[in-house]
């Protein structure tokens, strides 16, 4: 199998070919062409002028050349000058090749014309560089002609004493990690390569013609194209780059026999054959390599050109492939073949030991292959070589035929809620949906999770459907698996060698397509909740009313409604005023003046101050201010600024304030005592119904409403100086979505600094800027401006809101914007942008919270016309201002995400970064953000509300006190259920009478409030019942002592420590359902075999297909059957578990049952839990979840959900969970020290979930 005579110097089989096959052609490419007899003439000539310009031996020599033939020239003659050959990549940066020079040590360049210049300019501070370039051009001074060395005879002949295990080459590794080393090799391990591989395997051969589109700079071309076809002798045509239609013009006009590439290449070039009619057929075998080929391109290869597509893994440390799949015999999809002969493949775990057959662990390599180690890194060669083996840090499988999988990198892992998430996995399912060219995956950082997948697509001709890729990942992949984001790119970043460079991902242009929740984490909409049309609260209508804003009709049709109630509406000291907000009207249908709408908000403002400043509450009543569901004509912008202006006013004066928006039909006006009644400060009332404003994540707008994303040929104005997030929003509209020329109109223009550096950026991004000294408040000169641009323009930037700019200047600066763009041949779609303080109505910020409504309504006033506009809340331009309450700035990577959200939407949205917690000074939460944060509240009420209970409570005796707080729990406990509570549930768990996380922190916001205690949000689980609350609070009012459980005596340590077996229960297969089954059966030395049960809807005839070889099996017997109603679980939630959950808990209450314990009575003690779990993959086979148990799926399948089976479901037992994933022999020590804990009293894990 090794051919033996192939390994050696190729300086030797150079002259071996030219003797025997001169005339034969060796390599060619557009130019020229070089056959055997040259090549061996023309190195021999260059290798000994290397020698008289000093390259001595072990000298590197840098190769920075396109594919041509003298990339191939200059190999041989540094191996024959008895140097180092250093390809290094023409598409590099100059920074790149520096590092290149510098790490190298480098002593000669040969280049090209074409890189000369990059070349040139790093000579500075590195004078023992000597350059020689290609072509026959003019010389620079310095610099010698390649051509003109080739072409004389040198002051001395080649060395060719180069010895086989001498250092001849170093490649730098592609780099994917961002930090590439120069991996050292010699000829012998590069010729083993083609010896034990190549030729024999791939078959290489003197006859073949090898067409090679790849960069001859990576390790596949060194080894395979240099080396391999050097050393057999074949012929090769190098292209200048790949492109799918000139490489198949090429093997149509060659009869090629060998092609080479990566998968991303054979994905274009199916896709162009398919398209042209069909491949060429003289092809005998093509090779893959740098990544995972999928199985649907191969066979699509393979049926377009009738010849084998050949998968093999190799790296630059191993000079060549590791394994590769045979031209005949068995492939199998997705694998890359068969180790190759004479090299060692081991697959690792964690622990340093080989895996078991089928498990997945790290690819080391041994053989003649390998590197001689990283160039000056002695500390990372030892690292990556062990032992003599090298880690190359893959992650694999080999199956039962010793076929090798890769499935990932470990440093490419993303580990999501602690489950391994390989990115080629779910590459391999998006590279087979239509429409998907390329496909790139990695992870982001996430708060909760750890990390996420995020998927990158490149969109085919027909484009990509994104609903369709994520429905094929949800379809084929685990449910953590699914990538959280879905964005579109240009092309997938990769290394010359079709590495994708993972890094560059998460920082390059991308259109965000859709999220795997169909929501937008970042992007929040406000949506307009109905309230119950009953009063649910306990207040009394207040009595004394007032009436503000001049004649009846001011109050909007309400006055007569406060004359049909029992109220005294002139009261001299009122509990309620009446204002009626006075907005200006607009000029018949068109926008208001912005001077009028500012005037007209900050009287609101006054107006409503001077009535906060007597007694009672203000309910300030606007018309139309607000849309909460498609009205005619609303929102009035004017009605809007006034509503915005109040709504900040608000929050300065919590539980004083009220914002009603009416539609001024009678049903509404009649619903004002229901308004009033609410603790809701803002409300819209339509036909009578309330309705309360909320923020949601914002979903895809709806089929057909979409607005068309940017014309790449328009250009991007900006009017105003630009924040930081809008400067964002433009780049990526730049970068994204290909907008080439931009337009900067701001006051100042280049003297104003945020202009300036915007106008940089755009410059280094290369797109045309220009950049004119207007103020958006000017109408005129904003009309000229816009006119003024090149291009037409597509997309306008209103950049004043985002800095908080004065009222006056956002509103005036807004309707410029707006009537310019509507005087335009073609509308551009209008971006407003705004601060979350404002968006949110926040304390302090009236002038924000009302040009926040107005842009609002603005924008919506567009979409009813026909017209894309939105606004994007996302700046907070003053610090010294407390940040609102629950959320923080959005990333200024994620503004791009966020506008591809909003755009096509035409909506209102703001964009933040919700917290855990609350993030400003102490508050209660912001009126939208209600239902969306679970945040603490900042303080009970005063100590007065907790004086008056004690006061009350304190004269009663114990029963009486008791019952009193047990009756404050219970109260709580029903409204925040909407049901009643009886008595008889005040010994049972909250969670039974379905309390969730939500409900506790209600329960607790109302506990606090009844009490005037400071509550945790936990309290409800640290005193899961409602009589453990009671007790708690109790002891918080009176200052009593809080109970707590008895401490248990401390047991001193004792080797004599026996276990008591108070109680067992049991299933096995053969119908043995408890201890005295299994003792039956062991007595009897019978057996458990049985038929294939029938109760569990398998086809077996679709599963075996025919070809089962046994109709036995052990199975248990009704391993169907299960009382959800009994446990408490819903049908649902039964259907998804494991089904050794639900045995689990069966044998658990029987457990209890045969022991004669109550399980009532282990409440609140220290009883540990050990639960061992055998296999948790019953899910595994499963397309998807049933139909109505996907939220249950993803818990139910995983084997840490059995362990509180026992626990809290059956016995109400509670404490901190921990999980045991490693195997039980080697952990079951610490089962061990955990029971003898319970026996010292002081055991605090009341479950454990292993896996044996």
């Amino acid at each position: 199998m090794l051919r033996t005579e192939l390994i050696r110097p190729l300086h030797e089989l150079v002259a071996g070919h030219a003797s025997e096959r001169g005339d034969t052609v060796a390599f060619a490419d557009r130019v020229r062409s070089v056959t055997y007899a040259e090549l061996h003439v023309r190195t021999g000539r260059l290798a000994g002028h290397l020698a008289a310009l000093r390259l001595h031996p072990g000298d590197r020599a840098v190769i920075l050349q396109g594919n041509a033939v003298e990339v191939v020239e200059s190999y041989l003659a540094v191996l024959r000058a008895s140097g180092v050959a250093v390809p290094c990549n023409p598409a590099g940066s100059a920074d790149e090749l520096a590092h290149v020079l510098d790490d190298s040590g480098a002593r000669v360049v040969l280049t090209d014309p074409a890189h000369l210049e990059q070349v040139l300019g790093l000579l500075p501070g590195r004078p023992s560089v000597t350059v020689l370039v290609t072509g026959d051009g003019p010389l620079p001074r310095g610099v010698h002609g390649y051509e003109r060395l080739a072409r004389t005879e040198p002051p001395q002949p080649a060395r060719d004493d180069q010895d086989l295990d001498d250092v001849a080459f170093m490649l730098y590794t592609s780099g994917t990690t961002g930090s590439p080393k120069g991996v050292l090799s010699t000829q012998r391990s590069c010729l083993w390569s083609v010896a034990a591989c190549y030729a024999p395997i791939v078959g290489l051969a003197a006859g073949d013609r090898v067409l090679w589109p790849l960069p001859l700079h990576h390790s596949l071309a060194h080894v395979l194209c240099v080396v391999g076809v050097t050393a057999v002798g074949a012929t090769a045509r190098l292209m200048e780059a790949f492109d799918p239609h000139d490489v198949l013009a090429e093997l149509r006009a060659g009869s090629y026999t060998f092609l080479a590439g990566v998968p991303a290449m054979y994905h274009r070039l199916v896709a162009e054959a398919r398209a042209a009619g069909g491949g060429p057929n003289s092809l005998t075998r093509a090779l893959t390599a740098g990544s995972i080929c999928p199985g649907p391109l191969r066979t699509a290869f393979e049926q377009t050109f009738g010849a084998p597509l050949l998968d093999g893994y190799g790296s630059t440390e191993t000079c060549g492939l590791m394994a590769v799949n045979w031209p005949t015999g068995a492939t199998v999809d997705g694998s890359c073949g068969l180790p190759v002969p004479g090299v060692a493949l081991r697959l690792v775990g964690d622990d340093g030991r080989d895996v078991d057959a089928g498990a997945e662990g790290e690819v080391w390599v041994r053989g003649p292959n390998l590197m001689v180690g990283y160039h000056g890194r002695p500390d990372a060669t030892a690292e990556a070589m062990p032992g003599g083996w090298y880690r190359t840090g893959d992650l694999g499988r080999f199956d039962e035929a010793g076929y090798l999988t890769i499935t990932g990198r470990t440093r490419e892992l993303i580990i999501r809620s602690g489950e391994n998430v390989h990115p080629a996995e779910i590459e391999d399912v998006l590279l087979g949906v239509p429409g998907v060219a390329d496909a790139a995956v990695t992870g982001r950082p996430h708060e909760v999770q750890g990390e996420v997948p995020v998927a990158f697509v490149v969109a085919g001709p027909g484009g990509v459907d994104p609903d369709a890729a994520l429905a094929a990942c949800r379809e084929r992949l685990a449910a953590f698996k699914v990538p959280e984001e879905l964005f579109e790119i240009d092309r997938v970043p990769r290394t010359s060698s079709g590495k994708i460079t993972r890094h560059l991902l998460l920082d390059g242009p991308a259109r965000l397509r859709a999220t795997a929740g169909g929501r937008y984490r970042t992007v929040l909409r406000t949506s307009w909740t109905p309230l119950p049309s009953t009063r649910t609260g306990v207040c009394e209508l207040p009595r004394r009313w007032s009436a503000a804003g001049g004649a009846p009709a001011d109050l909007h049709g309400i006055a007569g409604v406060l004359d049909a109630l029992d109220v005294d509406r002139d009261a001299e000291e009122p509990e309620i005023t009446v204002l009626a907000a006075v907005v200006p009207p607009a000029p018949g249908r068109g926008l208001p003046d912005a001077a009028s709408v500012a005037a007209a908000t900050r009287d609101a403002d006054a107006r409503c101050r001077a009535l906060l400043a007597g007694p009672g509450r203000v309910v300030a009543v606007t018309v139309g201010a607000v849309d909460p569901g498609g009205d005619p004509g609303s929102p009035d912008p004017a009605a809007a600024a006034v509503w915005g202006g109040l709504a900040a006013l608000q929050a300065e004066h919590p539980d004083r304030l009220v914002l009603l928006d009416t539609d001024g039909t009678p049903a509404s006006a009649d619903a004002l005592a229901l308004a009033v009644g609410t603790d809701e400060p803002r409300l819209a009332l339509r036909e009578g119904v309330a309705l309360v404003p909320r923020l949601a994540p914002a979903g895809p707008p709806a089929e057909g409403t979409a607005a068309p994303d940017p014309d790449p040929r328009g250009a991007v104005a900006v009017a105003g100086a630009p924040g930081p997030r809008t400067a964002a929003l433009v780049r990526h509209l730049v970068r994204g979505h290909r907008l080439g020329q931009v337009l900067l109109c701001g006051p100042g223009g280049l003297g104003d600094p945020a202009i300036a550096r915007l106008a940089g950026e755009l410059d280094d991004l290369g797109a045309a800027c220009v950049v004119h000294d207007t103020d958006p408040a000017d109408p005129d000169a904003l009309a000229a401006a816009l006119a003024s641009a090149p291009r037409p323009v597509t997309v306008l930037v209103h950049a004043d809101g985002e800095r908080g700019a004065d009222l006056d200047a956002v509103l005036a600066g807004a309707l410029h914007c707006d009537r310019a763009s509507r005087s335009a041949a073609r509308a551009p779609a209008l971006v407003l942008t705004g601060t979350v303080r404002g968006a949110l109505g926040s304390a302090g910020c009236g002038a924000e919270s009302a040009a926040a409504a107005f842009l609002s309504a603005l924008a919506a006033a567009r979409v009813r016309d026909g017209l894309a506009g939105c606004v994007l809340a996302w700046g907070d331009p003053e610090p010294e201002l407390p940040p609102a309450a629950g959320v923080g700035a959005v990333a200024l990577e994620e503004v791009a995400a966020a506008a591809d959200v909003a755009l096509p939407a035409r909506a209102d949205a703001v964009v933040v970064r919700l917290e855990a917690t609350g993030t400003g000074t102490p508050g209660p939460v912001p009126v939208l953000l209600r239902g969306l944060l679970e945040t603490v509240a900042a303080a009970g009420p005063s100590d007065p509300v907790r004086d008056a209970l004690r006061a009350r409570v304190e004269p009663l005796d114990e029963a009486g006190r008791t019952a009193a707080f047990t009756a404050i729990v219970r109260t709580a406990l029903a409204e925040t259920l909407g049901v009643d509570v009886p008595e008889s549930r005040d010994g049972r768990a909250f969670r039974e009478a379905g309390l969730n996380s939500v409900g506790a922190v209600q329960l607790r916001n109302r506990l606090a409030a009844a009490t005037g205690l400071e509550l945790s949000a936990a309290v409800a689980f640290d005193h899961p019942t409602p009589a453990a609350l009671a007790a708690f609070l109790r002891a918080g009012v009176l200052g009593e002592t809080a109970p707590s459980r008895r401490a248990l005596p401390a047991r001193p340590p004792s080797d004599d420590d026996p276990v008591v077996l108070v109680g067992t229960a049991c299933r096995y297969p053969g119908g043995i359902a408890s201890p005295e089954d299994l003792w039956r059966v062991l007595d009897a030395g019978g057996h458990v075999m049985g038929p294939f049960p029938d109760d569990r809807g398998w086809d077996l005839a679709a599963l075996a297909g025919g070809a089962s070889a046994t109709r036995e099996g052990g199975f248990l017997s009704g391993a169907a059957d299960f009382d959800a109603a009994f446990f408490g679980i819903s049908p649902r939630e039964a259907l998804a578990s494991d089904p050794q959950q639900r045995l689990l808990l069966e044998s658990a209450w029987e457990l209890f049952e045969r022991a004669g314990i109550a399980p009532d009575s282990l409440h609140g003690t220290r009883t540990g839990v050990f639960a061992g779990v055998m296999y948790h993959d019953y899910g595994s086979g499963h397309a998807g979840p049933p139909q109505g148990t996907e939220a249950h799926w993803g818990v139910a399948e995983r084997r840490a959900a059995s362990s509180p089976a026992g626990s809290p479901t059956s016995s109400g037992w509670r404490g901190r969970r921990s999980r045991w994933t490693r195997r039980a022999r080697r952990r079951w020590w610490r089962c061990t020290w955990r029971r003898r804990a319970c026996g010292r009293g002081s055991a605090t894990w009341p479950s454990r979930a292993a896996s044996p």
